[in-house]
């Protein structure tokens, strides 16, 4: 019972944190363009945090493994309180750059929050652990720009100045980040045991941890996945909203409810159809399908002409989008040594941060200099890319959730 009341308390850890993250994210760019930001500039300051976070994600995982993981968070978690609390009082578009680029750095927690999750679960309940981190995003995501959406209508009571509201909604995210914070120091118990923190470690390069990590036997294919999925993803993301606003006319308040309900498809798919789907398929099937629907979402997207057709392609995007993470990174912590799982989470997220940097500016050049359209139909072959490389390792890919329950039926005649 211990274990599930601590995947319980990291669960709501990461789940307020991003429910603050969901305010943020669709406020970037309508903030921005208030400060009359092109779609390139749009791009890069969605890009800044992740270049902030490819750069210091490794070291927070390096400091998990050595520290132990509550540390890392409540550090990670005051400093996003500070930099939400920057970016509520930014009066200029140099300003949001500075606030969105120290959440970046301060943007360690998800790897920590990783390998907590595979301290406490063995190796069967490990991608659906991993699941609940990507039901916390979702639920995020729902509540997060609903929440955005709230407080931007009270700011503009008290606010004459259109870009008050949106600042009044990402002060809530600062305070609530910051109650986070005080809530995790008072419950959040370490989960690495002193033998394995405190044992004798050769000290790593971070640029030799991040080739260690790619050059490892399968889990680098995998890792290379993750980072063309984040890349595609982030690339859609970022252009998404400026999309709906130029074409379909949304305004924050709407595009923010359209982002809920993705959350809600993602919360579905990653805290119940990967629970119920993974006895049955195993990782590696999960993640290929998951890979091919995202695909087709992508390049439905780009021939969305309808808010009707929008809304069914969103849809199967949370479902495809909601069906990848789990799987790619448990198979990578399945792969990875017990001493090393921090260093594994944070390499791993610190190569989506990379495509995250990457993604936002290409689609934001792409957006401005070639078509409205043309960001979604490269993200849609990014994510075919990916596909391919599963497809190629697929007979090597662990599938631990499945082997799990293929014995139990053969021992005990019941199917999980």
């Amino acid at each position: 019972m211990k274990g599930r009341s601590r995947l319980i308390t990291i669960f709501f850890t990461v789940f307020i944190d991003l429910v603050g993250f969901g305010i943020v994210i669709p406020l970037s760019p309508f903030l921005a363009r208030e400060y009359h930001a092109s779609p390139a500039q749009i791009g890069f300051l969605m890009a800044i945090y992740s270049i902030m976070q490819f750069l210091f994600s490794p070291v927070w995982g390096s400091w998990s493994d050595r520290l132990g993981r509550r540390p890392i968070i409540l550090i990670s978690l005051f400093g996003g309180a500070a930099s939400y609390l920057l970016f509520a009082f930014s009066t200029t578009l140099t300003m949001l750059f500075v606030a969105r680029a120290l959440a970046g750095v301060f943007g360690g927690n998800i790897s920590a929050a990783h390998a907590y999750i595979a301290d406490i679960t063995t190796e069967k309940d490990r991608s659906k652990g991993m699941g609940m981190i990507g039901a916390a995003f979702g639920l995020g995501f729902i509540f997060g720009p609903l929440l955005g959406g709230l407080l931007g209508l009270v700011g503009q009571k008290f606010g004459s100045q259109p870009p008050f509201g949106m600042s009044f909604a990402a002060l809530g995210a600062a305070v609530l980040c910051a109650v986070n914070f005080l809530l995790a120091y008072a419950v959040l118990e370490e989960s690495l045991p002193d033998s394995v923190r405190l044992s004798p470690r050769v000290k790593k390069n971070r640029i030799r941890e991040i080739f260690h990590q790619l050059n490892r036997p399968i889990s680098g294919s995998l890792i290379a996945v993750f980072f063309l999925s984040g890349l595609a993803m982030a690339q859609m993301e970022a252009m998404l909203f400026p999309y709906v606003a130029d074409v379909f006319n949304w305004d924050l308040r709407t595009a923010s409810y359209g982002f809920a309900y993705i959350g809600v498809m993602m919360v579905f798919t990653q805290g119940y159809l990967i629970r119920k789907w993974m006895p049955k398929f195993g990782e590696p099937k999960i993640l290929a399908i998951g890979l091919l629907l995202f695909a087709i979402s992508l390049f439905g997207l780009a021939l969305s002409t309808t808010v009707t057709l929008l809304a069914i392609t969103m849809t199967i995007l949370a479902l495809g989008n909601g069906m990848m993470r789990p799987p790619n990174v448990g198979m990578i912590s399945l792969l990875a040594p017990a001493d090393e799982q921090g260093a594994a989470m944070g390499v791993t997220n610190s190569i989506a941060s990379l495509g995250r940097i990457f993604g936002p500016m290409v689609g934001g050049i792409l957006y401005q200099d070639m078509s409205r359209t043309s960001p979604f139909w490269l993200a849609g072959a990014l994510a075919i890319l990916a596909l391919i490389l599963v497809v190629g390792q697929y007979r090597k890919l662990p599938a631990s959730g499945k082997l799990v329950a293929t014995e139990m039926k053969a021992e005990t005649g019941v199917s999980l």
